[in-house]
């Protein structure tokens, strides 16, 4: 049975290698991010009364639906959501740019890819994962290994040694991509009970209790609006 498992464990590797290669990689790109965005807060940078100023003035027809800040660039994106127009701006000048960083390019290409291989390959993505899964209780299943300093050796060594963390990271991909989640949505309004808020009336309720330079991004998660902030 242990040569089966071998076999099946092998040609699993051979087959989802690429696409696993691409999702670790750009991982580890994307794991420095919270750092890069921590570092770079600076409190009392972006205030309500700064962002609603910019929403009247880069969007007077209060179609913008998504608002995203980079600390590490001091842009604040404003934007009709998924394939809608958006603009980025300099909250600095309070004049809009060209587009984003080399730093900011980069750390969208490796999300992009991380989730879709920039091909909306997220089915190839998901199917990797679960094939990452699979790779790992074959390799439980073989039992214990025999230590010793060749490549086989090593690979057995760190794959036992590190079991939790090899586990751990593709079971949360998965659950991130099927919407798992270990918090509760806060209920959405009944219809019918006034009508829904604007951007700028929702900056304003953020910012009554939170330092927006905080802020990751405002949008519409489900039935509700969201707020991303690092506190």
């Amino acid at each position: 049975m242990k040569v089966w498992l071998l076999k099946f464990h092998r040609w699993i590797a051979l087959v989802f290698a690429l696409p696993l290669a691409f999702v670790l990689g750009t991982g580890l790109i994307l794991s420095f991010e919270p750092w890069l965005v921590g570092r770079a807060i600076e409190p009392g940078l972006l205030s309500p009364a700064k962002v609603e100023a910019l929403l009247k003035q880069y969007d007077p027809g209060n179609k913008a639906r998504m608002l995203s800040f980079r600390s590490y660039d001091k842009t604040l994106t404003i934007s009709a959501g998924r394939g809608g127009a958006s603009t980025i701006v300099d909250v600095g000048t309070g004049q809009t740019v060209a587009g984003p960083s080399a730093l900011a390019s980069t750390l969208m290409t490796a999300r992009g890819m991380h989730e879709t291989l920039l091909i909306n390959g997220g089915w190839l993505v998901t199917g990797s994962t679960i094939a990452m899964l699979v790779l790992i209780v074959l390799g439980v299943l073989m039992g214990l290994p025999r230590f010793a300093n060749t490549v086989s050796g090593w690979h057995k060594a760190m794959s036992w040694g590190l079991l939790p963390l090899v586990v751990l990271s593709p079971l949360t991909g998965l659950f991130l991509a099927f919407g798992v989640t270990f918090t509760s949505m806060p209920a959405a309004a009944p219809a019918g009970q006034g009508a829904p808020m604007t951007l700028s009336e929702i900056v304003q309720a953020v910012g009554k209790d939170h330092d927006l330079s905080t802020m990751v991004w405002i949008r519409p998660l489900g039935t509700t609006i969201a707020a991303r902030l690092v506190e």
